[in-house]
């Protein structure tokens, strides 16, 4: 049974409607990606799953719990956790302030700050100074650790590689592989068609609001509608499937 299933969602800001009658399921412990070209509303998904974008219309469940009309701070204290694009830190407080703050609404032991450690050694090297002078890598594992610090049931990631060079990257990916190893229910919108799809077990497009494109990842890794959702059919898949980048 899925751990969260969406049905007839409907999403939008001010007059304009984003998303229509979208439905998407999440089973427990998978990793989904979501891809889609700029402006196909990847980010107004994860916004409206989170509240910050309140759905007009449809139903999110989360183990048979209705998320619609929860706030933000509700939807964190029940498991439901976002890495935002733009990371969001507090960059006059030092890493570990960051991290601690992360876990302030579920009481995170020092037994959680130890494993965000383990799992990015950086972040313990860097720990006393400010979040402001990271590297934008580190930055990146600084904002997963302190989603991680809420104990998230249902992680979501915005674009977690943009910008960052492909070493960064690869131990973003790893880490995101660790945690779906480890059972944690992953969402993943990424620039990065190829790289999202290597790490996910299945994958959704989305174009103009509406979903046109779903299956296994290993199926989307191959098909060639895959290129004409991103592309609009101007480039041969052929060329294009080795690596295709989307905003």
């Amino acid at each position: 049974m899925p751990n969260l299933r969406i049905s007839g969602l409907k999403v939008g800001y001010g007059r304009a409607t984003v998303l229509e009658d979208l439905d998407l399921s999440v089973s427990p412990g998978e990793l989904v990606t979501v891809l889609g070209a700029n402006g196909a509303g990847k980010t107004t998904l994860l916004n409206g799953i989170m509240g910050l974008a309140p759905p007009r219309a449809g139903s999110i469940l989360l183990e048979n719990e209705e998320l619609v009309g929860l706030r933000p701070e509700q939807l964190v204290a029940r498991g439901v956790v976002l890495v935002p694009e733009r990371r969001e830190l507090f960059g006059n407080l030092t890493v570990e302030v960051n991290l601690r703050l992360g876990g302030y609404r579920t009481d995170a032991s020092s037994k959680s700050l130890d494993r965000i450690y383990s799992l990015f050694p950086i972040l313990a090297e860097r720990r006393k100074q400010k979040a402001a002078t990271l590297s934008g890598g580190e930055q990146q594992m600084l904002a997963v650790g302190r989603a991680l610090m809420a104990g998230p049931r249902l992680l979501m990631l915005d674009e977690p590689s943009i910008g960052l060079a492909p070493l960064i990257v690869q131990e973003i990916l790893r880490v995101i592989g660790q945690l779906k190893a480890d059972g944690l229910t992953i969402i993943l919108v990424e620039q990065n068609a190829r790289l999202a799809l290597s790490v996910a077990d299945r994958g959704y497009v989305l174009e103009v609001g509406k979903i046109v494109l779903e299956g296994p990842s290993t199926s989307l890794s191959t098909d060639p509608r895959l290129s004409q959702a991103y592309l609009g059919g101007a480039a041969d898949y052929a060329a294009a499937r080795d690596q295709v980048y989307v905003d």
